[in-house]
């Protein structure tokens, strides 16, 4: 009983992990656009990229997707006891 409460402390700290860490990448990248851009409305500066955003892609986030995907097969497999 002891083993499988532990199994599913470890998948929940998996899959937090993960989404801490894949958060934390795109955070980390730096400013996602530049804040002294004027608009075509001249209203003001906009947080938007001039491009597409790369840093969502998930070649840049494999660890994450990973310890999220081992923290899902565990929870599973405890599930499925």
């Amino acid at each position: 009983m002891q083993s499988g409460m532990l199994l599913i402390w470890i998948g929940a700290l998996l899959i937090v992990g993960g989404i801490v860490l894949a958060a934390g990448q795109v955070l980390w990248k730096g400013r996602l656009s530049d804040p002294h851009r004027m608009g075509s409305t001249g209203l003001g500066a906009t947080l938007e990229p001039r491009e597409r955003v790369r840093a969502l892609h998930p070649k840049h986030h494999w660890p994450s997707i990973v310890m999220v995907a081992l923290g899902i097969v565990l929870l599973l497999a405890e599930a499925a006891v």
